[in-house]
């Protein structure tokens, strides 16, 4: 982590330096003119995530469950279909590696009382992009859009569940993802960093197989939520 983040912060430095040149003068020096105007291109994008639960209960008395996301790492592919001047329709699909530590107050005894949930998702996002007016080598957009999420390390298929520890959930879901970044133009490729939340739209949990169980028993609904940072290179 602290060599990726001493690459970013090196990389930070360089894209200051050079948009410096082209673009806070008084002629700036405008980079890849045309690349808006093509009809479909290609990138990458590498990125970090931080994954929560939504947790809804039955009864608001009940002993709480803590939810504490840990930060992961994402990985992807990019696919862009220009629509229109200020539209795109992207195709992201990406490889997300994520886990979260949930704690049950009412158990005094790490066994019973932690969970520990890891996750390795396949995402596979369709997105709208609108880009504000570009002005010199930066522009800045919203994006959003629905996305359906396979889990591989969802436990669904197992018999056990947290008497045994293991939690399970549903190896599908389905999300929706808002967020907002900057494209900025180098002399030979477009870099876009971007925030986005994404928030879950059913709920998730396979219960336990009792249903009193102290762990699901009390649970309405389980929802992901999850905060990314993604740097796109196209």
């Amino acid at each position: 982590m602290k060599k990726i983040a001493v690459l970013i912060l090196l990389f930070s430095v360089q894209a200051k330096a050079q948009l410096g040149k082209s673009m806070f003068t008084k002629d700036p020096i405008i980079n890849l003119e045309n690349f808006d105007k093509q009809r479909v291109y290609w990138g990458y994008y590498l990125g970090f995530s931080s994954f929560d639960f939504k947790t809804d209960f039955k009864l608001n008395n009940a002993p709480n469950i803590d939810v504490k996301g840990h930060t992961g790492f994402n990985v992807g592919l990019v696919g862009v279909l220009r629509l229109h001047e200020y539209f795109e329709l992207r195709f992201e699909p990406g490889l997300y590696y994520a886990s979260r530590t949930l704690t049950y107050a009412q158990f005094n005894n790490e066994r019973d009382g932690v969970r520990e949930v890891k996750a390795t998702y396949i995402d596979f996002p369709l997105l709208l992009k609108y880009s504000a007016l570009r002005t010199g080598n930066v522009r800045p957009y919203l994006v959003g859009g629905l996305s359906s999420t396979l889990n591989l390390s969802s436990n669904s298929k197992s018999e056990d569940d947290n008497a045994q520890q293991k939690f399970r959930v549903k190896p599908w879901t389905q999300n929706y993802t808002f967020g907002f970044g900057i494209d900025l133009y180098f002399e030979y490729f477009k870099f876009s960093p971007s925030i986005r939340g994404v928030f879950g739209l059913k709920d998730e949990l396979i219960r336990d197989n009792d249903p009193n169980s102290p762990w699901t028993g009390n649970i309405e609904s389980m929802k992901t939520r999850a905060v990314l940072i993604n740097f796109t290179f196209h």
